[in-house]
């Protein structure tokens, strides 16, 4: 993984790692029902980082400051992204959370195009209106029904996860080992949520019960494991707007995932809201191909 992907492995990967990370709510919910938000994240993250440093220890040795560094700071960022999507959640329903924090869809653009002095194209803000349109009818079903400080906590949520997906955009590209990033990352999310479990809580308590152990467990595998260490490897081979159009398949998994083990019906609005954000996410390709087809049927001079 040390080469970067081509644009559609790096997609696929990206996709695989979003909806890997798309069950990390639902487990959440269930985790703080015992435990402390940040004891929980720190044994999900120390546990991850454990496994990953065991796994990759010859690569990160290998692997200079630097790139370290900038694992760290998408770390920093990460773990203000998890706080507020923690704090959100105790706040409001998983489905009003998903919502809002997937209105990065939107915001990864605009920021970009503030950042860039230049308007996003038509097609980007087309693509990210979609999908966002998508995840409304996917996770909201009468609607926000007032608008207070948990929805405020997942707004910011949203403002957060955009810069975290613009921050690994940015270190991803500017080159060394995008793995070792990612296993930076974990490590610098596991021990900035020690630090805050002793400030604010008390994780001298360590969960007992086999259920918690299976929820630490599934959320540090398949979730932290792999749904963020491999993010900086994803997005290394495509753009940042690309990184948060596949932000939207998040609730789409999710609502996927209740439908096929749960028994959950999607209904109509749920199927309208899948389609728009796989046509959201397609739609670039579909522009792109479009656009190299006119050009191999013009006349040749």
């Amino acid at each position: 993984m040390a080469k970067t992907l081509s644009r559609r492995a790096s997609e696929l990967l990206l996709a695989a790692v979003i909806i890997a990370r798309s069950t990390s709510l639902l487990l959440l919910k269930l985790g703080m029902a015992d435990m402390g938000a940040f004891t929980l994240m720190a044994l999900r993250f120390s546990t991850a980082g454990a496994l990953m440093l065991l796994l990759f220890h010859r690569r990160v040795l290998a692997a200079g400051a630097r790139v370290l560094l900038k694992g760290a700071a998408i770390g920093a960022v990460f773990f203000a992204v998890i706080s507020c999507e923690t704090a959100t959640l105790r706040l409001t329903a998983t489905s009003v959370t998903s919502f809002l924090e997937n209105t990065s869809v939107v915001l990864v653009p605009l920021l970009l195009a503030l950042w860039r002095r230049k308007w996003p194209e038509r097609a980007t803000l087309l693509s990210a209106g979609l999908s966002l349109a998508g995840v409304a009818l996917l996770t909201l079903g009468s609607g926000l029904e007032g608008f207070g400080p948990g929805e405020a906590l997942g707004l910011l949520t949203a403002l957060l996860y955009a810069c975290a997906i613009i921050t690994t955009d940015r270190m991803s590209h500017g080159g060394g080992d995008a793995l070792v990033m990612g296993i930076a990352q974990v490590c610098t999310i596991a021990a900035l949520a020690w630090a805050a479990a002793f400030v604010f809580e008390r994780p001298v308590e360590i969960p007992g019960s086999g259920r918690d152990w299976a929820i630490i467990l599934a959320l540090a595998v398949v979730c932290t494991g792999f749904g963020f260490t491999l993010q900086p490897v994803a997005q290394r081979g495509t753009s940042a707007e690309r990184a948060g159009m596949f932000c939207a398949l998040s609730p789409l998994s999710a609502g996927t995932l209740g439908a096929v083990f749960l028994h959950e019906r999607l209904g109509a609005r749920g199927l309208a809201g899948a389609a728009l954000i796989l046509c959201g996410i397609a739609l670039p390709n579909l522009l792109a191909a479009a656009k190299a087809g006119r050009g191999r049927r013009a006349p040749q001079c």
